[in-house]
């Protein structure tokens, strides 16, 4: 799985480059999961959002404007779309959004896909080459002394590796909370990644020209605000 956890890395990094836009799209996604419950403890989606926040280093100030927001009960309304299509050379791309224009995001999508060369495919196209995951990273600690703790807590996690400093865990999505809750318990509170991923089962290699066509288009989609993530299958350079 380390190489899958390239893709997570390479999407990571592009956001990080323009905080702005990591706050507004975190705003956006705080606010959603708040509405239906502002309460962290008893909400596992907006838990989970804010677990994700803290690793993107978003301000308690936009997490608290969001959730205020939520409670006030100003009402806007964004619509969870996944689209997935062709890029380069055939390389899968899933891109989930967050939108209150459905037809600007379609537009906007398709846009960024025709120019690379690729193509919006219909659902399910390429969804079923991915395996949606929970990922957990820690600063670094034994495999083993992990494997015990998800034993003694019954939690089948897929994997454990270690990636540079850090250990990564990897478990089914239903298991989130279970896992970061069971790391919290043994008292690692500081989580560097805390993601729910779809995660390619297999990837492919581009050519040169092929993989500087992709990589323009992974960063022309990152680039759209109604963009929340963007997943792929192509094995990125070290």
């Amino acid at each position: 799985m380390g190489r899958k956890w390239n893709n997570i890395k390479y999407a990571k990094a592009s956001k990080d480059a323009n905080r702005s836009k990591i706050y507004a799209k975190f705003g956006k996604e705080i606010y959603m999961a708040a509405k239906s419950d502002p309460d962290p403890e008893s909400n596992r989606q907006l838990k989970a959002v804010l677990d994700k926040a803290k690793t993107y280093n978003v301000t308690k100030e936009i997490i608290d404007r969001a959730i205020n927001k939520a409670k006030s009960g100003v009402d806007e309304s964004y619509e969870h779309i996944r689209y997935e299509g062709y890029g380069p050379a055939g390389s899968a791309i899933i891109v989930d959004t967050l939108t209150d224009n459905v037809n600007r995001t379609v537009a906007d999508v398709r846009a960024a896909f025709n120019k690379a060369g690729g193509n919006l495919g219909v659902n399910g196209s390429v969804a079923f080459m991915f395996t949606p995951s929970s990922v957990i990273g820690i600063a670094k600690h034994d495999d083993e002394a992990m494997l015990e703790l998800f034993i003694e807590n019954d939690i089948d996690v897929h994997d454990i590796e270690q990636s540079d400093n850090q250990t990564l865990i990897y478990g089914a999505v239903e298991d989130f909370s279970a896992i970061s809750n069971a790391l919290k318990a043994n008292g690692i509170e500081e989580f560097e990644v805390a993601e729910i991923s779809m995660l390619a089962n297999d990837q492919i290699n581009l050519a040169t020209d092929d993989f500087e066509k992709f990589e323009k288009l992974i960063d022309a989609l990152e680039e759209l605000d109604d963009v929340q993530e963007v997943y792929h299958n192509v094995e990125l350079e070290d």
